[in-house]
């Protein structure tokens, strides 16, 4: 069985699939390697992460491992409100693109509405 979803093309060009993996309650570790692995494995191909989900390294690991082409997969993850501000945004989404090990994340969120005085600035 596998699964074939529709996508949304982005104002970039970019096409979003319209149903994705989250992986929230995934406990770091093997349990979401084997969930992002077997959601590959199906057909999905938007996995969508965080930073505050402390799973990104095992996404990135299963995503690597799955033998789908990269550009094949698209991945979402979100910047933590701890990490908001101009500084603290850069470090953190290199971080997460670094433990992601996939070159690249497809789109990167605020994971909340946040400090509405920080928000500027950290976009």
């Amino acid at each position: 069985m596998t699964v074939n979803v529709p996508t949304k093309t982005l104002p970039s060009g970019a096409k979003i699939p319209m149903v994705g993996l989250g992986v929230y309650l995934a406990k770091p570790g093997g349990e979401t390697y084997i969930a992002v692995l077997s959601a590959l494995k199906l057909g999905y191909r938007h996995i969508d992460t965080a930073q505050y989900y402390e799973n990104e390294a095992d996404v990135g690991r299963a995503i690597r491992d799955s033998g789908i082409p990269r550009e094949e997969v698209f991945v979402t993850s979100k910047l933590y409100i701890d990490n908001w501000g101009h500084k603290r945004a850069l470090a953190a989404t290199k971080e997460s693109n670094e433990k992601l090990g996939l070159g690249y994340i497809d789109l990167f969120l605020l994971h909340a509405p946040g400090d509405s005085s920080l928000r500027d600035e950290t976009w």
